[in-house]
């Protein structure tokens, strides 16, 4: 499984981790430099690298997420998660036009509600994704 994991992630890193990883990059630069801003630049920088390389791993809700979590995914919708969303989905048509990269454009349609609403969600690996519960 690992094998096909790495796989899948290497194929990933050529067609879309990259770009989209950069995208999110510059979105945790911009929040950054903002610096009021700065949890939603770390946020961003955590989800760059769940991009770049996300076979095998998942996200889940945390279980102290709460009322600030919410507040804060409205305003990162608002002023970076619609962009970042956009990206995903032309990635993923991009990526549908191919057979191979059907499974791929998939992955891509998956990550669009992560990137509209990152806070108050963890990154964990697919074997410990039930581990909480």
């Amino acid at each position: 499984m690992k094998l096909i994991n790495f796989v899948l992630n290497v194929i990933w890193l050529i067609f879309a981790g990259l770009w989209m990883s950069i995208l999110y990059v510059l979105a945790g630069i911009v929040c950054t430099i903002l610096i009021i801003t700065i949890p939603w630049g770390i946020a961003s920088f955590r989800l760059a690298v769940y991009v770049l390389w996300p076979f095998g791993r998942t996200t889940r809700v945390r279980d102290d997420a709460g009322a600030p979590s919410c507040v804060g995914n409205v305003v990162w919708l608002v002023f970076a998660g619609w962009w970042l969303a956009l990206g995903h989905l032309t990635t993923s048509i991009a990526l549908a036009c191919t057979i191979i990269g059907i499974p791929f454009a998939w992955a891509n349609l998956k990550m669009i509600p992560i990137s509209l609403m990152p806070l108050g969600r963890e990154i964990v690996s697919t074997d410990q994704r039930f581990a909480g519960w």
